[in-house]
Parts: structure tokens; sequence; C-alpha cells
């Protein structure tokens, strides 16, 4: 099995008076790490994908659920945002039941969340899985090995069924990708257009690494820049997409009001436009890499709690960097390449402007400097 980043930090959470929230996109390990961490442990396991479950949590009672927990000492909710009012059930547990530690996952943000944001204020721990990551299989593997399979994994992507099933990735990736990217979403009231979200979501992948206008992502696809939003921001809350927005401090031609989308997985991506070519038959690669990288750099923030702010920036002049992160007393910089042979520079507005910036290119050769330290 490989061991998740987050194991770790989960386990040293528990039994500290709080409930533990494992947020995350479908499919990514969210159960299968918390059989691991509670392996060889007494615990009541419920799924909130059963009715009777549902009935059960919803509208319940502290002496209700002494009894339903009996003398279990954890009580490990599965699909925890198909439960009515879960944040208030989770509450009873971590202000009446002390001595029961709760741990819920769920696979949609803006459910789970909404749910237990008020009521569970400072009652809660939360942590974000991702789908595997570089590090992740590094620690499996080794370097070399993980190195030698950064093009499978710009390819296929790094969901664990992929990962742990070769030969079957696209077949694989297909289905993962219809159900993962549409499940969610379109149970939702506020999507009333699922032909307007299947067109967003094939823009927004011929798009990877370019800047996104939405006002132009509506006269493509036949929509309205509100629409367009709206169904971004229902994207990035499932999972599916992030923003990346334009870096600017008053620096004159700076681009300030800009945003890039990527995708949380290469995979999924690849698979709604349908190409798995190898990297030497496509026209994106330069896209791709941009992708893969910044997406496992964030995965590699968040799972180390580095406070880093990432952002792109370009002039009104198309003078651009990929990548730059704010680390509250310094900025660094980050170029791109996938071929260790290509040049970069970087702007002589940008070091002009911000002396003292860190500044790197990050190719193949040296991308564990990038995905593997903690600065």
């Amino acid at each position: 099995m490989i061991k998740r980043s987050l194991q770790t930090a989960i386990e040293r959470r528990l039994f500290k008076g709080k409930a533990l929230l494992i947020f995350g996109p479908r499919q990514v390990g969210k159960s299968t790490l918390i059989e691991a961490i509670l392996n060889n442990k007494d615990h009541l396991y419920l799924n909130g994908d059963d009715a009777d479950v549902r009935d059960i949590l919803t509208n319940t009672t502290a002496t209700k659920l002494k009894t339903i927990i009996g003398n279990k000492k954890i009580l490990f909710i599965d699909e925890a945002q198909r439960v009515t009012n879960i944040g208030l059930t989770i509450k009873l547990f971590t202000d009446q039941i002390k001595d029961v530690q709760v741990i819920a996952t769920g696979s949609s943000a803006f459910e789970l969340s909404s749910q237990v944001n008020e009521p569970l204020t400072g009652r809660k721990y939360e942590f974000m899985l991702f789908p595997l990551s570089f590090n992740e299989l590094v620690q499996h593997t080794n370097l070399i090995q993980e190195k030698r399979m950064i093009e499978h994994r710009m390819i296929f992507g790094y969901y664990p069924e992929i990962v742990t099933k070769p030969g079957e990735e696209a077949e694989l990736l297909k289905l993962l990708a219809g159900s993962y990217l549409y499940k969610d979403l379109l149970m939702l009231e506020q999507v009333k257009k699922p032909l307007i979200l299947e067109k967003l979501l094939k823009a927004l992948a011929l798009q990877v690494g370019s800047e996104i206008s939405y006002h132009e992502l509506a006269q493509t696809i036949g929509s309205d820049s509100k629409t367009i939003d709206k169904y971004i921001d229902l994207l990035e809350k499932t999972y599916v997409v992030f923003r990346l927005p334009a870096f600017s401090r008053n620096v004159r031609n700076e681009i300030k009001k800009g945003k890039k989308i990527y995708f949380y997985d290469c995979g999924i991506r690849n698979a709604i436009i349908n190409s798995f070519k190898p990297l030497n038959s496509r026209t994106d690669t330069g896209a791709l890499w941009e992708n893969y990288i910044i997406a496992e750099r964030m995965k590699h923030l968040r799972y180390h709690n580095l406070d880093t702010t990432q952002y792109f920036w370009r002039t009104n002049q198309q003078q651009e960097i990929d990548l730059i992160e704010d680390e509250g007393e310094q900025l660094a910089a980050y170029e791109f390449k996938w071929s260790s042979k290509s040049k970069a520079r970087f702007p002589q507005t940008f070091t002009d402007n911000y002396a003292g910036s860190k500044t790197l290119v990050i190719t193949p050769d040296n991308v564990e400097d990038f995905l593997l330290n903690n600065t």
C-alpha cells in the first residue's frame, strides 16, 4: 500500500478533543487512508451513502448517539456530506461525547464544509487529500523510478486506481472523468445546463497555461460571463480545477486582474479532451508540464503547511513568469521548461522591480529540488 503524506499528520491529531475532517475529490483514497490509520483499532464505520445511516445521524440527540456508538471510541463517517446537518451531529460528539473521536470524509467541499464550518468552529481539524503525489510515489519506490515515470504521470495522472493498474489507464480515466466530474456537479440545482459545463471543461482543458477570459469563454461556448464564473467556482469547489491569480504590486504595465486555470490532475485533463498520446506526438507538452509541476507544487505546499501564496506574472507587453510564490518576506519566481536545453530568461522589468527575488528554472532534471524540499 502507498503511504499517504497526510497519514502521520492525521494520526497526531487523534484524541485531541476535535473532529477530524478529510476533504478531497472522489476516488483519491480518503476511505483507504482512514482505514489504514484505523487498522487494528476498534471503531464504528458508518457510510453516508446508506439511507438508514442518514436517518440515524440527522436531527439526532446525544443520548441516541451514545446508544449507536456503544463502547467504541472511534466513529468513522464516510461520505459525510450526504448527511443533512452533519455539522450539528458531529458537534454533539465534540461537546457531549468527548471520549469518542469522530473522523469524517467528504468528496464535495461546498456541501460538507458549508454544513460544518459554523457548528464546528474551533472543534475540528481539516485535511485536504489530493490524488497521489510525486513525493508519495518517491517514498513508495525511489527518486530515480519516479523521475522515469514523469512523462507517464503527465499523460495519465496520479489517481490511485490509475497508478496501481498499469495498462488500463486510458479506459479507467474515461470512466473516472465521467463519474467524478459530473456526479457531484449535476446533482446541484445551480447546474442547469450540463452541456455548457461539458463545453466549458473542454475549453479550460485546451487553454491550460494560458490566461483565461470569462467573456471570451462565454462567447466560445455560447453562454454568459456570470454562468462561466459560477461554473468555474463550482469546478474549483469540487476539486476539478484551481485558479492562479495574477501577481501585481502596482508596477507599471503589470496585469492586475488576470487568471489562469489548471487541473488538479493531468490525467483528468487529458481524458476531457480524449488525448493520451505520448509527449513526442503532442503540441501541448509545455502546457502539460506547467500544469503538472504547479499542481504537484500545490500538493507539496499544502501537505507541509507552508504559508506560501501562488500567482503568475505578466505585463501588457507579454513579459511573463510561470509561477510567483510569495513567502511573506521573499518572492520566488519560477519558469518551467520540459527540455533542460531550453533557455529561460526572467524579464528585467520583474528583476528590477522585485530585486532580491529568488529565480529558478525547473526542468525534469532538477524537479526534486522543487517538489521534495520544504523551502
